[in-house]
């Protein structure tokens, strides 16, 4: 299902209900004409961040592995791309593996039992290779 943006004073858009994701889990939605990976933890915690593995080009990140990782003694969420593996932190998209990589992220939030994707792309994978992650120490579970 195509959802567009934009249409009336939409500020925020629906895109399934939170049973539709699977906890420690992923679906892809379409936002406009971006794939959207919305994530769920465990703990009802959503991110949504780029369907499109930025180092592959495959639309595949919704079936990557939720887990997460210890990134300077600080635990984060994370999903690891299945197609080479790279570890991105949900929370800003950044590559924990790959300094050059980075998903574009959304807002995201629940609504009434229904998960709703934000009108403003954030982070857009904007950051660039200098804005990674540098001198951390990286452990990944899932």
């Amino acid at each position: 299902m195509k959802i567009t943006p934009g249409e009336g004073a939409v500020d925020w858009i629906r895109v399934c209900a939170l049973d539709a994701v699977p906890r420690d889990g992923a679906v892809a939605v379409l936002v406009g004409d971006a794939q959207v990976t919305v994530v769920r933890l465990a703990d009802d915690t959503l991110y949504a961040v780029s369907h499109r593995d930025p180092v592959s080009g495959a639309n595949v990140m919704a079936r990557g592995i939720v887990g997460s990782a210890t990134v300077d003694g600080v635990e984060v969420p994370t999903i690891t791309s299945p197609m080479f593996k790279q570890v991105y932190d949900l929370r800003d998209g950044r590559c924990l593996t790959d300094r050059g990589a980075v998903l574009a992220t959304w807002e995201v939030r629940l609504h009434g039992g229904d998960v709703e994707i934000g009108p403003t792309r954030v982070g857009a994978g904007s950051a660039t290779a200098a804005d990674g992650p540098t001198d951390t120490e990286v452990a990944t579970t899932s």
